[in-house]
């Protein structure tokens, strides 16, 4: 969860669940709200004394002030129209303000080996899929510039994506069900993959990444 180093202000987190990044951005300075679609946990992050509206970001009201950066995990594939909603966060955002966005990337190798058995497809949650290349333009038509792609060090995509092979062909019960679970509890797995998930991620080759993104001022 890379940030740009920027003076901190107002920020504002897209399914932001119950709280924890907010809390972590107050931690360091920033004055932090949120969107989040569950209730439940919209209710604990206000519990935790932070801002939340409850609902999806398409019905959210336009905010009172400006955020001077916006942040959104693993939410963008999710949106019925995620060009509608950077447009309408463009208009939130102070002039040269930042969004950063993480997504699954469908333009690592993973995906091409997998398919349709590609573990971030979560069909029909995932409603969208995006190339380094397809998120710059589509980012770029809702007013911003890419500034920077980071492709994170984790195998866990690849991990399940395995799992759910197996389980297509009815091999290794029980390993190909504890791979496809994996993803979800990670833990130390991810630290013993994480010379391999670097080496990858130098490459542009692992199934997640995150991206930096400025304002395009109007």
């Amino acid at each position: 969860m890379r940030l740009p180093t920027i003076q901190p202000g107002r920020a504002l987190e897209i399914g932001c669940a119950s709280g924890a990044f907010l809390d972590r951005l107050s931690r360091s300075g920033w004055n932090a709200e949120g969107v989040e679609f569950s209730d439940t946990a919209a209710k604990y992050a206000r519990s935790l004394g932070f801002s939340v509206y409850s609902g999806s970001v398409e019905s959210a009201p336009d905010p009172q002030h400006l955020f001077r950066l916006v942040v959104g995990w693993m939410v963008l594939e999710h949106l019925h129209d995620p060009l509608k909603v950077l447009q309408k966060i463009h208009r939130w955002v102070e002039p040269k303000g930042w969004l950063v966005l993480s997504v699954p990337n469908a333009g690592a190798m993973e995906f091409t080996i997998f398919r349709h058995r590609w573990y971030a497809l979560h069909l029909p949650n995932h409603l969208y899929h995006f190339t380094p290349k397809s998120l710059s333009r589509i980012l770029e038509a809702g007013g911003w510039r890419t500034v920077r792609v980071f492709h994170q060090r984790t195998l866990m995509n690849a991990i399940g994506s395995v799992g759910y092979w197996l389980q297509d062909h009815a091999l290794f019960p029980g390993l190909s069900d504890t791979l496809a679970a994996l993803p979800e509890d990670c833990g130390h797995v991810n630290y013993l993959l994480y010379p391999l998930a670097s080496f990858f991620s130098f490459f542009g080759q692992t199934g997640r990444m995150t991206v930096w993104a400025r304002k395009i001022d109007d």
